[in-house]
């Protein structure tokens, strides 16, 4: 099976990847989008699950990783529900980990089991431990390829960054006792720019933050009256869109009608109608220096000043005022 991608280009994978990128759950991963609602007021912020998943197993690849480390990393967002982390504000989950805790439960009644059985892998050789398989995840400030790949993808498909910016920095990632490494300086210090990017200039883009707590309100109040319940979250985000409206429920769909095109709302600094602060995401990439790896914060203070900067941003979190025409 052929695969082609944005960042990684066309890439002939094994029998096994190619049936789980043909199951049921990755599958449903095309029809929810990585940043919630926001493409709801912002058409162009389309980038799926299902690409982002896709772009992760690619990265370990490209990164040297065995084929079950790619298998994976294919599957480590398949639980993700509708509208991504919407489901964490309607829950009010501050660690944002949601579809972390439902992994397991989602695979175990899938057809992953079986699909890995067929080539002879034990499932919980791929998901019993998540944590075991280090080019995947990592605990922050360091890199992984869950990180790079939401964040050069969003960026790039965004035009905030350009391709041969996203290239040149992949090409400076080597792995060195398990972990992700810079090889430049230079190039740590512009990831840790695109992180920032990111995780402030893009998820709390007062849109993006407008679009995600209006969804979360009207998902919070149809699972109050059961329209909805905690199993119609793992549909496809316009199936789940179509049930609320189709609900009968003008409160709801009142909610729902909010979330346009035409929304205007920006960062307020005094009157408010809405605050918001995401889980702070810090990124302080190791960096070869002399063949000793160590945090770029540690000698760069371009680098320190800009995680700083960041860190105090998604600790204040952002206040949001709707104006109204």
């Amino acid at each position: 099976m052929m695969l082609k991608d944005m960042l990684y280009g066309s890439v002939e994978v094994e029998p096994v990847l190619r049936d789980l990128v043909n199951s049921r759950l990755l599958q449903r991963l095309k029809g929810v989008h990585q940043a919630g609602a926001a493409y709801l007021v912002w058409p162009k912020w389309n980038v799926t699950r299902f690409e982002h998943s896709i772009g992760v197993m690619l990265l370990i690849r490209r990164l040297g990783g065995s084929l079950e480390e790619q298998a994976a990393g294919l599957l480590h967002d398949v639980s993700h529900t509708a509208f991504s982390h919407v489901s964490d504000y309607v829950f009010k989950n501050e660690k944002e980990d949601y579809h972390e805790q439902l992994f397991h439960k989602q695979i175990a009644e899938s057809d992953i089991p079986a699909i890995l059985k067929k080539h002879q892998i034990d499932v919980n050789d791929i998901i019993g431990e998540i944590e075991k398989w280090p080019l995947l995840e990592q605990p922050a400030p360091h890199l992984c390829a869950d990180r790079i790949d939401y964040t050069l993808r969003d960026l790039y498909a965004y035009r905030f960054i350009s391709f041969q910016e996203a290239y040149h920095f992949l090409e400076q990632l080597i792995v060195k006792d398990g972990k992700i490494v810079v090889q430049s300086l230079a190039a740590a210090e512009w990831f840790i720019e695109a992180y920032y990017k990111e995780t402030i200039e893009f998820f709390m883009e007062p849109r993006n933050v407008y679009a995600n707590w209006k969804m979360s309100e009207a998902l919070r109040l149809a699972l109050e009256r059961n329209v909805i319940n905690e199993s119609d979250l793992f549909a496809e985000d316009e199936e789940l869109v179509k049930i609320l409206n189709e609900s009968g429920d003008e409160q709801i769909r009142h909610l729902l009608a909010e979330i346009h095109s035409g929304v205007c709302v920006k960062e307020a600094t005094g009157e408010h109608d809405h605050y918001h602060k995401n889980k702070v995401r810090i990124v302080d990439p190791l960096v070869d220096v002399g063949g000793a790896f160590v945090p770029v914060s540690k000698r760069s203070r371009k680098a320190a000043d800009l995680i700083s900067k960041a860190r105090q941003k998604a600790e204040e979190g952002i206040y949001l005022k709707v104006m109204h025409a």
